[in-house]
């Protein structure tokens, strides 16, 4: 019995060590090599103090500020620990009902703005995280931003296309919008 329990301690401890630290290490010391932003968690720093990420939708309610894909994290709006999506399809009416809700809040926050409201000022993403938005949903919130912050519509635009990323490697994904870095710029524009 000890002759077989000895090679199996050993064995355990061996992996273990292997496994649990060695790997780890070493995967997580070549991601910051290869990826110095990323293995961070993407962070963006403003004053020396992180403000948020990259990678994760800010909650902006304010009229001031563009307002990104509504969260499918619930109690907390954004919450990367709890990203999920809603499971609700385009039949449910829950989601209709949520909808509804959702295009009234903008309707409401610009009443004179008559445009169809795009898709994704409406839905949440599949993670419910979406630090992106659509350069239509932007545009669709230009004239209320400009209105509430006393700039002229141009200028916030010029701010929109700064802050517009293209296709992945000019062929893959959609152009889009970071809304954080959008509401940064804007904030910088009022300084």
């Amino acid at each position: 019995m000890k002759a077989l329990l000895r090679p199996a301690i050993s064995l355990f401890v061996l992996l273990s060590v292997v496994t649990g630290l060695l790997y780890p290490m070493l995967v997580t010391g070549v991601a910051r090599i290869a990826f110095p932003d990323a293995a961070t968690g993407s962070l963006i720093i403003r004053d020396g103090k992180p403000i948020g990420s990259a990678l994760v939708g800010q909650n902006f309610s304010d009229p001031k500020y563009f307002w990104g894909r509504p969260s499918a994290t619930a109690p907390q709006p954004y919450n990367a620990a709890a990203s999920a999506g809603s499971n609700q399809g385009p039949l449910n009416p829950s989601l209709a009902d949520a909808v509804k809700a959702r295009v009234a809040a903008l309707r409401a926050a610009d009443p004179g703005n008559q445009r169809p409201v795009p898709i994704d000022l409406v839905t949440a993403s599949a993670s419910g995280l979406d630090p992106h938005i659509s350069p239509a949903a932007a545009d669709y919130q230009v004239e209320r931003v400009a209105r509430t912050r006393h700039l002229e519509a141009k200028a916030v635009r010029q701010l929109v296309a700064e802050n517009t990323e293209g296709r992945d490697l000019g062929v893959f994904g959609e152009p889009r919008v970071h809304v954080l870095n959008l509401n940064l710029a804007l904030d910088a524009h009022a300084r």
